[in-house]
């Protein structure tokens, strides 16, 4: 191997080995940041009614926080609308929460144009993000029936895939005789 061609991998060596680190980092912080009661929040939708999360207790609540202008948000959309469409008639909730600036005209073009049925909720404040420790977007919170982030997703997710849809089948299950949650194998556990 020739000097030149050894200068010109030590830096993509050290290129791939942040570029790992990095994925390890978001993996690690995906996974603790589960176990805490989801904090409230208020906000409206599109069409000016307002959402309260504490009003959603016992049901299962999709929290996904995303902008119009994120790519991977937009990959992820239509998964979503799928997994809607799947489980909207149970005890379970979607709510997406829009950070973009434009408000509801852009916001509702972009919801038109996907045919999204679920709740987009605006927040040009950014509440949700300060309140969930946001690094990025998108980013999704699964919410339980008690209140407490059971799931916490960094990035875009196949949210339509079998492994998801029983999982949230399990979150969905009524609660044993115990009282305890029931709930599915976490399909990030793959």
């Amino acid at each position: 191997m020739t000097a030149r061609r050894a200068a010109l991998l030590i830096p993509l060596a050290v290129l791939t080995l942040a570029l790992l680190a990095g994925v390890w980092f978001f993996q690690a912080q995906s996974a603790t940041r589960a176990g805490f009661p989801a904090p409230d929040f208020t906000l409206r939708d599109l069409a000016g009614t307002t959402h309260r999360l504490s009003d959603l207790r016992g049901r299962v609540v999709f929290l996904n926080v995303w902008a119009t202008w994120c790519p991977p948000c937009r990959e992820e959309m239509p998964a979503m609308q799928r997994l809607y469409e799947r489980l909207r008639s149970q005890d379970f909730v979607m709510l997406a929460v829009s950070e973009d600036e434009g408000g509801p005209a852009v916001v509702g073009k972009f919801v038109q144009e996907m045919g999204l049925t679920f709740p987009v909720l605006l927040d040009p404040e950014g509440i949700v993000p300060r309140l969930y420790g946001l690094t990025g977007f998108p980013e999704t919170f699964v919410i339980d029936r008690t209140g407490m982030v059971v799931r916490h997703v960094i990035g875009p997710e196949d949210w339509d895939s079998d492994a998801v849809y029983e999982f949230f089948l399990g979150l969905l299950r009524p609660p044993s005789r115990g009282g305890s949650e029931a709930g599915g194998s976490d399909p990030s556990a793959r």
